[in-house]
Order: C-alpha cells, then structure tokens, then sequence
C-alpha cells in the first residue's frame, strides 16, 4: 500500500513540475514577442492616416504628427515637432488581435489608461483605441457609435 501512495505522489509531482515548465517556456515565449514587438516598434513614426470618431483628418494635418517609441514601451506624441503628450504603454502580441495598453504621464488623458490593438509590420503599423474608460476595440474601425481612434503609421526613415 505504501508504494502504492509514493507512486501517486511520485506521479503527481510529475505532472506538477511538467505544467509549470510548460507555464514558464509560455511565458518565455510571450516575453520573448513583447521583446521583438518593442524592438519593431522602436523609432520614430509619421501619422499616415487619422480617423476619430468615424472622421477622418486631413492627409496634411494627420502628417503633422509623429510619435517617437522607446524599446521599452516609452512613446512620445509630437505636434510639428513640439511634444503634445507623453507616457508608456505595454504590449501583448501573443493576443488575438495584438493587444496594447496606453498610459500618458503627460497631455490628454494623463493617469488614464486607453486600450486599444495593433498591427505591425517592418515599416507599418496600424493602433486602434478606445477613450479611456470604454472597451477594448476587437476590430480595426472607427465610428460615431464606437468612438475609437484608428491610427495608420510609416516609419520615418533615420537620416
């Protein structure tokens, strides 16, 4: 009877060590996305297109802006050159869609979190994101009923 109980302990503690390898080599993996996503992201991005609320902005006053993104999820908002708004963000690209969480320090909303998605590419990258204290957008839209703001990036090219 007693080797009987040690081999279920034996088994158990088996499974026990097995799911937690299996839960820290899947949070290796996300990690490891958050980390390549970042390093992506990093740069400095002009506004291509800019919808609010279902409007979409002018071509020339949404090129007007750009944002410059830290590695390690820091971003700054710029207006002409001049910083409208700052803060960091988290990131996770294992989500389906992409999902990023916004927090300004400094400019509209700040101490607020906006939650949003995102997807992106070598050169591109589109966010789409909710005013703080709605739900997490599940598409890229923007209208009037859904008050989210889809934004579409370029890299801009270092000099």
């Amino acid at each position: 009877m007693k080797r009987a109980h040690f081999k279920n302990l034996l088994v158990g503690a088996l499974a026990l060590l097995m799911s937690m390898t299996t839960l820290a080599s899947a949070d290796d993996a996300k990690e490891a996305a958050i980390k390549k996503d970042h390093k992506l992201i990093e740069g400095t991005w002009r506004i291509k297109t800019l919808e609010v609320n279902g409007n979409k902005a002018g071509d020339a006053d949404a090129s007007k802006f750009t944002v410059v993104n830290g590695a390690d999820g820091t971003w700054s908002l710029h207006s002409e050159g001049n910083e409208v708004a700052k803060g960091t963000s988290t990131i996770d690209p294992t989500q389906k869609p992409r999902t990023i969480d916004f927090m300004p320090t400094s400019g509209q909303d700040q101490g607020q979190t906006l939650l949003g998605i995102y997807e992106l590419k070598k050169n591109t990258r589109k966010l789409c994101f909710a005013p703080a204290g709605r739900n997490r957008p599940t598409e890229f839209s923007s209208t009037a009923e859904n008050q989210h703001i889809l934004v579409t990036f370029e890299r801009v090219k270092a000099e």
